[in-house]
């Protein structure tokens, strides 16, 4: 890959990425409290833990692709974290310098492959991509929590049957 493709490509995934990050934000904000042991199967993560995975692995990308290297293994979550409050809070605040981080590096640095866990390697960008399609599946996963926890359903792509198109 170019420098000059990997700047162009970054430019438009962060660009997607900045709307579908509001969009996650809404779905962990609707996970109602004193719900976060709920899990719909025994082999499906708890809310607590699939907000944590989807607020964890975009940051852990993002820093992923701005040191040129991976963090081993994905951290637990915190024992700060008890909430989806608490989730939304931390992705407040570490997301932002996340995004910047990588709108800060160079076309050279973007197309510079990077070694993921012996499994594969590719460009650094390739990973935001990456990024942004693990981020929206899971919180494709967790809304379909939502209504049987009791929640409302944001709309994510438009009106859902929660949030009908206002007139």
């Amino acid at each position: 890959m170019s420098p000059e493709s990997a700047k162009t490509l970054i430019a438009y995934v962060l660009g997607v990425h900045a709307q579908e990050s509001a969009t996650t934000r809404n779905v962990l904000a609707a996970c109602p409290a004193g719900k976060e042991s709920y899990s719909p199967d025994d082999r499906s993560m708890n809310t607590l833990k699939l907000a944590w995975h989807i607020a964890s692995a975009e940051v852990f990308f993002l820093n992923g692709v701005a040191k040129g290297a991976f963090a081993a293994g994905e951290p637990d979550v915190p024992e700060a974290i008890k909430s989806v409050a608490d989730v939304i809070a931390w992705y407040d605040a570490n997301l932002p310098a996340a995004v910047e981080a990588v709108k800060g590096l160079s076309g050279e640095t973007l197309a510079t492959e990077i070694d993921f866990f012996g499994m594969f390697k590719a460009p650094g960008v390739v990973y935001v991509d990456l990024m942004l399609r693990h981020s929206i599946h899971h919180r494709g996963q967790l809304s379909a929590y939502l209504r049987p926890m009791g929640a409302k359903v944001p709309g994510i792509y438009g009106p859902s049957g929660d949030a009908p198109i206002q007139k």
